[in-house]
């Protein structure tokens, strides 16, 4: 008994050593697994969720920087940040999970030897679940945050793009306008330097003239001595004949005398007819051949002829000199102002309202009459032409040309103030103030001015 109950002791001890060594083999199983557990959740404490707090804290600092989907973002970050405390609470719970299944393993483990290979093998088959389902889960959190910042990388590079095309149209525009004025200011400096050259011209010309005149002073003075010496030989030959003439003109008073006798003696036989007037015409006519023979008649001592020949023949000497100086006047009139009545008609053509005609017409007469007095205007009336039809910077450009071709005129300031007025109609109030306080302070005194002036005010008021 003694033998059996040492031997029995002997089994029970070398059990009790064999189930010791499982249950320290189980141990130190379970402590790996716990270990690789804790492992895994470390890496995916230590790796995975900082990415994703990362990734959402720059989310949600570029969902700031944004002013129009600030809103939106936030609601995201706010699913984000739920996800991640449901995946912190997925966590916890698979930590729970773990240490509730380790304490039924080991209870089972002290229960059942045999059991514990399948119940670890349920555990890594239930971990490797939880963790591929981690894994899924961490990756449709991931997707989303990438969803989410390509959306919002898609609308700031759409509103960029926006935002350049608009910078990139203002740089043309501004290139255009800087084009312009380029080409103004070549324009203006063309017509400087030809302005320049006439006046460098000019000089000469005035310096030759002076010479000119110096020298002609000379010989209009030299001549003077001599005409004066000549007339004074020709009154007295003309004094001479002056009063031959008057002797030859008292003898044919004195013929017609006779002559007027006669026929109002010859009236008085005949009262049918009226004689008598006849008779007053003949004695009318003798102080006009007697005021005109002296002074446009050469002398002609040595001619003897009647009173009637003479009287005939100086009116047929006076009346072709009269009848040329008095058409002459007037072909010279309408030759000369052909411009002002092609002027005038392009007013009329102008006020009817045919401002395609009027345009035409005011070009062709600035080719035609480029140095009439009437220029100025008819480039003037060209400009309101193109403002009447809307184009307004060939208007501009007609005014500028009044002022810079035609400096001295009086169209200038009007040009001045209705050039402001097309950049109004441009909208382009700068140039348009500058304009206007150009005729305030150029032409103070115009009515223009006074318009000008008025506008100013208006456009303050409209500030």
């Amino acid at each position: 008994m003694l033998t059996g109950c040492i031997a029995q002791q002997a089994d029970l001890k070398q059990t009790e050593k064999n189930l010791q060594q499982r249950i320290k083999q189980t141990s130190d199983e379970s402590a790996q697994t716990r270990a690789r557990q804790s492992q895994e959740i470390s890496m995916l404490r230590e790796q995975e969720l900082p990415q994703l707090r990362g990734e959402l804290e720059r989310a949600l600092h570029q969902a700031q920087e944004l002013q129009g989907k600030q809103e939106d973002f936030k609601q995201r970050a706010a699913q984000l940040e739920q996800q991640t405390k449901r995946l912190e609470q997925l966590a916890g719970k698979l930590e729970a999970d773990s240490t509730a299944r380790y304490n039924q393993v080991r209870e089972s483990l002290n229960a059942q030897d045999v059991k514990n290979k399948q119940d670890r093998d349920q555990l890594r088959m239930d971990v490797n679940a939880r963790l591929d389902d981690v894994t899924r889960q961490m990756e449709m959190v991931r997707k989303e945050i990438i969803e989410v910042v390509q959306k919002t990388n898609s609308g700031l590079a759409k509103s960029v793009d926006v935002r350049l095309e608009e910078q990139h149209k203002a740089l043309v525009d501004n290139q255009a306008r800087d084009e312009q004025v380029s080409a103004k200011f070549a324009h203006f400096s063309q017509s400087l330097e030809a302005f320049r050259d006439s006046l460098t011209g000019l000089s000469e010309r005035v310096s030759q003239e002076e010479h000119a005149s110096k020298a002609s002073a000379t010989h209009i003075n030299e001549t003077s001595k001599a005409v004066t010496g000549h007339l004074g030989e020709v009154n007295k030959s003309v004094a001479s004949v002056a009063q031959k003439f008057a002797a030859r003109f008292d003898e044919q008073d004195r013929r017609l005398d006779a002559l007027a006798k006669v026929v109002d003696q010859v009236a008085q036989d005949t009262h049918v007819r009226g004689g008598g007037k006849g008779g007053a015409r003949q004695p009318a006519t003798k102080p006009a051949h007697r005021s005109a023979m002296p002074s446009s008649e050469p002398p002609r001592v040595e001619q003897d002829t009647s009173s009637a020949s003479l009287s005939t023949q100086r009116e047929e000497a006076t009346s072709p000199v009269v009848t040329e100086e008095a058409t002459q006047p007037h072909v010279a009139q309408s030759s000369e102002r052909s411009d002002k009545l092609e002027y005038e008609h392009l007013l009329v053509l102008f006020r009817d309202g045919d401002l395609d005609g009027a345009r035409q017409g005011f070009v062709t007469f600035l080719r035609d009459y480029e140095n009439s007095d009437l220029a100025p205007n008819a480039r003037y009336w060209l400009g309101e032409s193109h403002y009447g039809k809307k184009d307004y910077r060939q208007a501009i450009d007609s005014y500028d040309r009044v002022e810079l071709d035609f400096p001295q005129s009086e169209k200038v300031p009007a040009a001045i103030l209705k050039k402001g007025f097309a950049y109004l109609a441009m909208k382009d109030k700068k140039r348009a103030s500058s304009a206007f306080k150009q005729v305030v302070t150029l032409y103070p005194r115009t009515p223009e001015a006074g318009k000008a002036s008025d506008k100013l005010s208006q456009m303050k008021e409209l500030r």
